[in-house]
């Protein structure tokens, strides 16, 4: 299929996702890699009671910390 009437296709509102081989999709910046980070026990058990509090897993309250740390620093240079 042209990428026309591909574009024809979606702009009509016809499912278009049956074209497409989503295991081989990917998110250019977005990837997940896999790092190892040791933390003293007290910043372990901070996290744990942080993410208890907010009823979310202590991963995710990592990633959010960071994420606004990096978003913060890159805004502001």
């Amino acid at each position: 299929m042209k990428a026309e009437e591909l574009d024809q296709k979606f702009d009509e509102g016809v499912a278009i996702l049956e074209h497409f081989d989503l295991s081989t999709a990917r998110r250019p910046g977005l990837e997940i890699k896999r790092v190892n980070v040791d933390f003293p026990m007290w910043m372990v058990d901070a996290l744990d009671k942080e993410a208890q509090r907010l009823g979310v897993h202590r991963q995710a309250i990592i990633k959010t910390w960071i994420a606004q740390l990096l978003d913060a620093k890159i805004t502001h240079q």
